[in-house]
């Protein structure tokens, strides 16, 4: 609210940030979003027809949220209120809700905006669905978080949700060009490092916008190299917070990199995870699963160098544990591959759970009291040490469940001696009856 010397003019006026001085006047104008906001787009579609549904804008930071929700009112004639989830509470939203109503009795719709919708709580978020479904509001929610864990079914189900890109390259070049034009001069940059500059941004175009401002208001007179740049601006630290999205699909994307035999994208997952700040050893429990599940015995050397590399990360710590933990991931990812460990385990444990009341055949019962020896435990029990060949093909299975095959090795690595052996000692059964 304006005091009485700002009201006179006798109190010089800061000037706003550059990124809100830029900032759209139009849908059109909005850069890096055109698979929603173009002609063929869903909200643009919207717009030109003036009719809004109710949506979930989810995208990074700077990437238009709340542009995109306010240039949506005035273009579709709705009128703008807008609300953060970290600064309302109750009494705000009821308000809100009255004004709106109150609007609508006069034929005026309203585009309610909430910015970090994902911090309301449950009940916060079902207050809102009479009011949508009654058309009272068209709720435009923004959030950085992935809806289907932080939002409830119920508002979801009755919000679209369209996903807001990171701003790519061309993008951010875009916005910085219209810095340059509204400044009125070239940003005093090398284009070596006006690439650097971009990629410190990271998708961020506020952000960007950020740094191109400090650089105009630096005003060097010589075109700042990659390094000086390096030297005036601090390193952005990169978007990842440990118990939210970007963990599990970073932790995904190492696994899945893994799986696929390439150490190179690996290792990239690795550093990125590590350089967010991950735990290393939340990292390394993955590194073993990975060994386990798709390695296993295709490389068995590769569970034990995993437990090693843990420990050695227990014993060193950050960083020099780490460099542990990227010789494994290499590993990992050159390793023969072989599910047939982990599919094993899962199909004994469904035939598990379909006769779990089966018991041993009387042959290989333990029989160590006289009783258990007359009732039939453990007669008949061929001991395979002294089999001429080793192997007595007899039958392990319980009585009346026929043999299943769990464990089919793929025969590559270590698997294909395993392969031979399991096929020849098939062949050794069926010729014994077993």
């Amino acid at each position: 609210m304006a005091d009485l010397f700002e009201a006179a003019g006798l109190t010089p006026q800061a000037p706003s940030p550059l990124a809100d001085r830029l900032r759209p006047q139009r849908l059109d104008e909005v850069v890096g979003q055109g698979h929603l906001l173009g002609p063929d787009g869903p909200i643009g579609r919207m717009a030109e027809a003036k009719r809004l549904a109710s949506m979930i804008l989810w995208g990074p930071p700077g990437t238009g949220k709340t542009t995109i929700a306010r240039l949506l009112a005035k273009e579709a004639g709705y009128e703008f209120q807008q609300l953060s989830a970290v600064f309302s509470g109750v009494a705000d939203l009821k308000k809100a809700f009255e004004q709106a109503r109150a609007r609508r009795a006069a034929g005026q719709s309203t585009l309610l905006f909430v910015d970090e919708i994902h911090r309301f709580n449950r009940a916060q978020q079902d207050g809102f669905l009479p009011f949508v479904e009654e058309g009272i509001v068209t709720l435009v929610g923004a959030t950085t978080e992935n809806p289907s864990f932080e939002l409830n079914g119920a508002l979801l189900s009755r919000s679209q949700v369209f996903v807001l890109k990171r701003l790519a390259e061309a993008a951010l070049e875009l916005l910085l060009d219209q810095a340059e034009t509204f400044e009125g001069r070239p940003l005093p940059l090398e284009p070596e490092a006006r690439a650097a500059l971009t990629a410190l941004a990271d998708g961020d175009g506020r952000y960007l916008l950020t740094l191109a401002e400090t650089l105009f208001n630096i005003g060097s007179a010589r075109p700042l190299t990659t390094k000086q740049l390096g030297e005036v601006l601090q390193k952005r630290s990169p978007a990842y917070d440990k118990d939210r999205e970007e963990h599990y699909n970073l932790i995904s994307a190492l696994h899945k990199s893994i799986r696929g035999s390439d150490p190179d994208a690996a290792l990239y997952w690795l550093a990125r995870m590590l350089a967010g700040g991950e735990d290393p050893l939340f990292v390394a429990r993955r590194l073993i699963r990975a060994a386990a599940e798709d390695i296993g015995e295709a490389d068995p050397m590769s569970l034990v160098l995993a437990n090693a590399a843990k420990d050695t990360y227990d014993f060193l710590g950050s960083p020099e544990g780490e460099i542990a933990l990227a010789q494994l991931t290499i590993h990992l990812a050159c390793a023969p591959k072989s599910n047939a460990a982990y599919r094993a385990y899962g199909a004994a444990m469904k035939a598990a759970r379909e006769t779990g009341s089966l018991m041993p055949p009387a042959h290989i019962r333990n029989a160590p009291t006289k009783l258990m020896k007359d009732l039939g435990y453990g007669k008949g029990y061929a001991y395979d040490h002294d089999q001429a060949d080793g192997f007595s093909g007899q039958s392990y299975f319980p009585d009346g469940m026929e043999r299943r095959t769990f464990y089919a090795p793929k025969g590559d690595g270590a698997e294909a001696r395993i392969k031979e052996r399991l096929d020849r000692w098939a062949a050794l059964r069926q010729e014994k009856g077993g």
